[in-house]
């Protein structure tokens, strides 16, 4: 399977005569050099293969085990820090209504994007960014990393101001929670195996569900939540600068460009094939199912705020965990603070390995969690630095948090467009597709999602430009 990947990689336009592989592999006329990455890879796919060759539902329970990662990480690895707290705004500005099943959408939406690139990279065996580079030249390789590592340093300035504010809450000093986090995101990487790190990060993630106990705590009426959800009524109020800036902001927490290079790069470090394509659809559907269910919990907990009139116009985590403390308790609070605080290490983590993976791919540098750091010590620089960088600007005193939150979400929103019309060239690219090319109805639904980000785009150019105008398109 590595061969062949590397084969491939050769014939589109590598190096005649040697093609480098994402660890460093490389094929020379007929010789084949084996690396420390190739050799764990080659460890996790003779489980996979010795678990399918079994039959029944525990051997077929196993496999799933064995091969979910990607898409559950990347689901529960975006709803971070600004994602989180885009979804306690909502909650406290709007309350139980429109939004939840807003929120769901969202995550329909993401279902259908991150199931393209499952099939890219499960079908090429190589990164996103790495195919930019090699399908429409060096100008569009290098110019996807660029606007992957500006986006992702914004989102991870907000993931560290996250981690700060919900560790606030217990009385830990900013200095301390961010050097702390530093710390958790070193030891991930250095198991320098990327199952080991796969199943710590998993289980991290899975703290993302802390916040459906908050939303039990907060006693919500689960006939409005039904209601809200099976009965999509129209928007409140109408259209506003505000609630265009929260519909952003909500579609930029589930949809966004570092989730399409994570997830393929992460499928090809992990190794999968194209019969794991069906795995890697559960696994992604699995992992959205989670993440929603965190979202609205988050909406639910925070919709007090709303009922009882409270102002959330500049809270921190911090300060939604404490107003929420009358209507949930002082453990139901400290678990919402937990939550943020975990939503923003997941996100560090899995967001700067994505800038990571890109630098790697675009620069031809080994760029894998199999590798030890002497051989892939571009691959960890770049996410460390990214991260120690974000991390230090987080220390400025005064940074206006759920802002900056919004509108990163919001900048994540347009500048998903572009980032899907590759991904959406590279799917239906038949030369390296195969016949896993994009069916019609696959097609249709994501020009259906480019279409609604295009919309929610002008609609904040509307609201920037002219306020007034979308107020009369609102119908108020």
């Amino acid at each position: 399977m590595r061969e062949s990947s590397t084969n491939t990689k050769a014939q589109a336009g590598g190096t005649p005569g040697t093609a480098e592989c994402a660890g460093g592999a490389a094929v020379a006329g007929a010789e084949v050099i084996i690396t420390h990455e190739d050799v764990d890879r080659a460890h996790d796919r003779e489980r996979v293969v010795a678990t399918r060759r079994q039959k029944g539902l525990r051997s077929r329970l196993r496999l799933l085990w064995l091969l979910i990662g990607p898409g559950v990480l990347v689901m529960l690895g975006e709803n971070d820090g600004p994602s989180m707290l885009s979804y306690a705004a909502t909650g406290a500005h709007f309350g139980i209504g429109f939004f939840l099943p807003f929120v769901v959408l969202t995550f329909a939406m993401s279902c259908v994007v991150q199931e393209m690139t499952v099939r890219l990279g499960a079908a090429t065996h190589r990164g996103h960014a790495e195919l930019i580079f090699e399908r429409f030249g060096p100008f569009w390789g290098w110019f996807s990393l660029i606007d992957l590592a500006l986006g992702n340093f914004l989102t991870l300035i907000t993931e560290f101001i996250a981690i700060r504010a919900g560790l606030g809450f217990f009385g830990i000093h900013p200095a301390p929670a961010v050097l702390g986090a530093l710390l958790v995101l070193l030891v991930a990487l250095m198991t320098h195996r990327y199952w080991t790190w796969e199943r710590i990060t998993l289980a991290a993630a899975a703290f993302n569900l802390l916040f459906v106990p908050v939303a039990l705590l907060s006693h919500p009426q689960w006939g409005t939540v039904g209601r809200s959800l099976l009965t999509w009524k129209p928007l409140p109020g109408g259209l506003s600068p505000e609630t265009v800036l929260i519909l952003l902001a909500d579609i930029g927490a589930t949809v966004t460009p570092w989730m399409l290079f994570f997830q393929q790069s992460a499928i090809a470090d992990k190794g999968l094939t194209t019969p794991d394509i069906r795995y890697g659809r559960l696994d992604t559907i699995l992992g959205a199912a989670l993440a929603t269910i965190a979202a609205l919990a988050t909406i639910v907990a925070t919709a007090p705020l709303f009922v009882h009139h409270m102002s959330a116009a500049h809270f921190e985590a911090a300060e939604f965990a404490q107003a929420l403390m009358p209507f949930v308790g002082h453990w139901g609070a400290a678990l919402f603070a937990l939550g943020m605080f975990e939503a923003g290490i997941v996100a560090a983590i899995t967001i700067s390995i994505s800038s990571a993976y890109a630098f790697g791919e675009v620069a031809h540098r080994p760029h894998s969690l199999n590798l030890p750091f002497r051989q892939g010590k571009s691959f960890y620089l770049v996410l460390l630095m990214e991260a120690a960088t974000a991390a230090a600007l987080v220390l400025i005193p005064g940074i206006p948090l759920v802002y900056v939150v919004l509108i990163v979400n919001v900048i994540a929103v347009l500048a998903m467009p572009p980032a899907l019309l590759f991904l959406y060239l590279l799917v239906n690219d038949r030369e390296i597709m195969g016949e896993l090319i994009s069916p019609l109805w696959a097609n249709t639904l994501a020009l259906g999602v480019v279409l609604v980000l295009i919309s929610a785009g002008i609609l904040f150019g509307i609201s920037v430009i002219a306020p007034t105008a979308l107020t009369i398109l609102g119908g108020r």
